[in-house]
């Protein structure tokens, strides 16, 4: 084979190799795409950092988001640095973390897999004690709710989800120890 052959024959396998890589989630022979830790994380750490008022008195703010997957309860967790800002507080401003866990659902309008009635299981605040400590909590852990309801985890797009005459639909959705797998029909 003359080198020139061998040249196109090598271009022809990279050019062939390419799309299979752009979809290395995707397992169309098993009708299912997982997406790692690593991807999601990367993905969820985009979206932030995000804030919300409240009651025209509180902002609060989440930072530096931490993805966790609880495969026993099918849920997903995010773990963040949280703030309340607000000029009723002596020292201006109370951090903490706070830790929710989500269901998960598929959006078919906008191609997302999103978290659905997130849940602030636990919220710490530092240096705050008693009843202002429950009440920021309160608060705290009601706006990042509000904040995460409808974040999407993962977007696909409409070539992603194309192959050939076929366009798949997201199905069931299953949380892995080390990712997220959906079903594609």
């Amino acid at each position: 084979m003359s080198a020139l052959s061998r040249r196109h024959l090598s271009l022809a396998l990279l050019g062939a190799a390419l799309p299979l890589r752009a979809l290395a989630g995707f397992n169309f022979w098993t009708s299912e795409y997982t997406a790692s830790h690593a991807e999601l994380q990367a993905l969820v750490t985009k979206q932030f950092p995000l804030a919300q008022r409240y009651a025209e008195i509180f902002t609060v703010a989440l930072r530096d988001p931490q993805l966790g997957l609880n495969a026993a309860a099918n849920r997903a967790a995010i773990t963040a640095q949280l703030s309340i800002t607000s000029p009723l507080l002596a020292a201006g401003v109370v951090d903490g973390v706070v830790a929710l866990s989500s269901a998960l659902r598929y959006d078919p309008a906008t191609r997302a897999l999103q978290l659905d009635q997130p849940k602030a299981e636990r919220l710490t605040l530092q240096g705050v004690t008693g009843s202002n400590a429950e009440r920021l909590q309160r608060i705290g852990g009601l706006v990042a709710q509000e904040l995460l309801q409808g974040r999407a985890l993962r977007t696909f797009t409409k070539e992603e989800l194309t192959v050939g005459l076929k366009t798949y639909e997201i199905g069931a959705i299953t949380v892995l120890a080390d990712g997220i797998k959906v079903e594609l029909k």
